[in-house]
């Protein structure tokens, strides 16, 4: 896995078994398996979950709302209901519940004390971004081989190609479509077009690191992104730039 030297690896746990630190103790009782986190910074904290755990298992001390229990009860499939509730372990973690999670009219997740969260989910693994003081996203993508046909219309394809190796190409992309995804959920503007207004500046996978930028009327945002690789999957993570990143 490959992260920057701008990113100071707090806690990396695998299939470990830990307590969560929550401000109600009741609302989880059981000791639940983390697969990684992340401190961006002492306002920034990435935590990733990777789903082994049966819907039995996640749900239990978890209490929804009645508009998320309707959600919840609405899921088909029973991955995206066991993603559901690992996410709330995951709020857990930073102490809230699922009451305190709320959505904008654009589908954007908000908490109710004003801290920025961002939100994934892609097959096994889930993901949250938290953070007192910067607008954050965050993306988790399989990397599949769909990502070589679907490439140009997210992103002038030509650029890559001094990348022969299609294994190679393949996670190239992914981190270009989960970068975009996570300066796209940051923004939240309707119409932004991932070709035409996103670009991510070249970047290397040793690097774990590049820039985003958003040129829309006259306008240009900066956003500084990071990835890794997660056992055949991507996560890039997006911040609007700060000072107080550890180094």
């Amino acid at each position: 896995m490959l992260i920057s030297f701008f990113i100071f690896t707090f806690v990396s746990v695998r299939k470990t078994a830990f307590f969560l630190n929550l401000k109600d103790s009741d609302n989880l009782k059981n000791p639940m398996p983390l697969y990684k986190t992340i401190t961006v910074s002492t306002a920034t904290r990435v935590h990733i979950w990777e789903i082994t755990e049966s819907e039995k298992d996640l749900a239990s001390g978890i209490f929804l709302t009645p508009n998320c229990q309707q959600r919840f009860d609405g899921m088909k499939s029973e991955l995206h209901r066991r993603g559901f509730l690992s996410i709330r372990h995951l709020l857990a973690l930073e102490g809230y519940q699922d009451k305190d999670l709320f959505y904008d009219s654009l589908g954007k997740p908000h908490l109710r004390d004003g801290t920025y969260i961002s939100i994934t989910h892609s097959f096994t693994f889930t993901g949250i971004i938290v953070s007192t003081e910067l607008p954050v996203g965050i993306d988790i993508e399989k990397q599949r081989e769909k990502i070589l046909k679907i490439a140009h219309k997210f992103t002038p394809i030509e650029e890559y190609g001094s990348l022969s190796d299609s294994k190679k190409m393949i996670r190239k992309l992914t981190v270009v479509w989960g970068a975009k995804e996570s300066i796209y959920k940051i923004s939240s503007i309707l119409g932004l077009s991932f070709l035409n207004n996103i670009n991510i500046e070249d970047f290397t996978m040793e690097a774990g690191e590049t820039t985003g930028v958003i040129t829309l009327n006259g306008t240009v945002s900066s956003f500084k992104i990071y990835f890794l690789e997660l056992e055949g999957f991507t996560c890039a993570y997006a911040l609007e730039p700060g000072n107080n990143l550890i180094r």
